[in-house]
């Protein structure tokens, strides 16, 4: 299989069509086999991906450690390839616990300057805060990125998770190269403003969550018992009747998969791909096993009528719970 490629707006780098998004090799979904994540991100670059996504508050640096550690121990050539990008500004305790966000420009080159260490690398290929810090303006956390970049510390400045308004403030203060947001068959908010206006501003779309946390993957049972430390332990669409309900919308969609051969997670990370080439998906696989299915996505091709019964199953706005938690949806700025 040969690896399709796509850009990152007008003004980012030329990607794989889909991404690796490493944050559950280290956190927040349960325990991860380290020799199995390491396998993984090697068999992901000799599968011809190059877009690897971390954070450096992902269970507080591991993540970064980890992916530097793959990265040096992967073929030269493959290594080469590998375009990094990084969510910084989560500020978090000893306990794990979340206290806001820094987006004070001094903030910004220190977060830098551990990550840079943290993976092993000069440069970091697209850099972004993971969320809005409410007590800086925008314009100045992207013009301490955009000193990086001039000091060829970063290559391209990135957003997270904010809205519309604040897209088009960035872009009037640096070029934008994307803007990473979730975006799902079950998640379409960025439908209405978002989307619009970064493809009127030529910004691309990195999309995580395109299997909403393994919601609508095909392989989450409705009796499935979560870890304490799982994230979805405490997200509302796997609470209860919300659960039910979802799980719902994933057995209608699993017929349509059925039709086509494919599985489930082929046919939502297939969906996510037909929706323009300016969107790149993030498949958060833990394992070989779970990467070769996704990338098996590449290989389907939706027509007008798979669209058709994919939006009849599963219409917008048709999953029940906000994707986080209350606390957590308060510093979503693309949900304002």
């Amino acid at each position: 299989m040969t690896m399709r490629t796509r850009t990152l707006g007008t003004t980012g780098p030329k990607v794989s069509a889909l991404g690796l998004g490493c944050m559950g090799m280290s956190a927040l979904y349960g325990d991860a086999d380290r020799a199995e994540s390491l396998a993984t991100v090697h068999a992901a670059l000799e599968a011809g991906v190059t877009l690897l996504d971390t954070g450096d508050f992902y269970a507080m640096g591991h993540n970064e450690m980890l992916l530097g550690e793959a990265l040096r121990t992967a073929p030269p050539a493959r290594r080469e390839q590998a375009l990094v990008s990084v969510k910084f500004g989560a500020l978090r305790d000893p306990d794990g616990n979340w206290s806001g966000y820094d987006g004070r420009p001094a903030a910004v080159k220190n977060f830098a300057a551990y990550s840079l260490q943290r993976l092993g690398v000069d440069h970091i290929d697209v850099y972004r805060i993971a969320r809005l810090d409410p007590d800086v303006p925008i314009e100045e956390t992207v013009g301490a990125i955009a000193e990086l970049v001039e000091k060829g510390y970063v290559r391209h400045v990135g957003l997270s998770e904010v809205g519309a308004e604040t897209v088009r403030r960035a872009a009037a203060t640096a070029p934008i190269a994307d803007l990473q947001i979730e975006y799902s068959l079950i998640s379409r908010g960025i439908e209405r403003d978002i989307l619009p206006t970064t493809r009127e501003l030529g910004i691309g779309v990195t999309a995580y969550g395109v299997l909403s946390r393994g919601l609508i993957s095909g392989h989450f049972s409705r009796d499935r018992q979560l870890a304490a430390g799982d994230f979805r332990a405490h997200s509302p669409r796997f609470q209860g009747d919300n659960l039910q309900h979802n799980l719902n919308l994933v057995d209608a969609l699993r017929k349509i998969a059925e039709q086509r051969g494919a599985s489930v997670a082929q046919i939502a990370i297939a969906w996510v791909l037909s929706r323009g080439e300016d969107i790149v998906p993030l498949i958060g696989a833990r394992s070989r096993e779970r990467l070769t299915e996704s990338l098996g996505a590449l290989a389907v091709t939706l027509d007008a009528a798979d669209l058709a019964a994919i939006e009849e199953a599963v219409p917008a706005d048709a999953a029940a719970g906000d994707r986080y938690p209350t606390a957590q949806m308060a510093h979503l700025d693309s949900e304002r």
